[in-house]
């Protein structure tokens, strides 16, 4: 169980991201055409994925830009934006803001992923929803960096996870 803050008062998640080193837990996400989808999809490619509580916030919809915006300089790079959001909420939210080059995935049909990756939000007002995060993998799914991020409302270091690809 990690600790973090939601406007400097704290809540908890169910556990800890996973660890440098290891191999990423697979998944099943649903993505903007409601087929479900895990790391083989995405195989071949380095992965940045982007944890956040959702879409319809202003810190979730700038770091969904700004990953947007980054990944445009790497060709070989895909970045998961993962949210509690339904994929018609975030096919219609990615549409209305130009985003093109990322990759949403709703966490609909199952809270595994929140769970296996450690970042489902046990209390306070957010409780269910996941907490914000970056996990970075390279394209065998080996874990590279990862950050929780220690205040909900802030967004997470770009710099660091596009350098953890290098």
């Amino acid at each position: 169980m990690a600790e973090i803050t939601l406007q400097g008062n704290p809540i908890h998640t169910n556990g800890d991201l996973p660890a440098v080193g290891s191999i990423a837990p697979d998944f099943r996400l649903t993505n903007n055409d409601l087929n479900d989808v895990g790391l083989e999809d995405f195989a071949g490619k380095r992965k940045i994925i982007s944890i956040v509580p959702s879409l319809d916030t202003g810190v979730c919809a700038q770091s969904t830009k700004k990953f947007n915006e980054l990944v445009a300089r790497h060709d070989d790079v895909v970045v998961l934006v993962v949210s509690a959001d339904l994929p018609f909420a975030q096919a219609r939210f990615c549409g209305a803001e130009g985003i093109d080059r990322v990759h949403t995935l709703s966490l609909m049909r199952s809270k595994n992923f929140a769970k296996d990756y450690g970042v489902l939000v046990q209390d306070g007002p957010l409780a269910g929803v996941t907490a914000r995060a970056v996990v970075v993998l390279d394209a065998g799914n080996k874990v590279l960096y990862t950050e929780l991020v220690p205040e909900i409302g802030q967004e997470p270091d770009y710099d660091a996870a596009f350098a953890a690809l290098d």
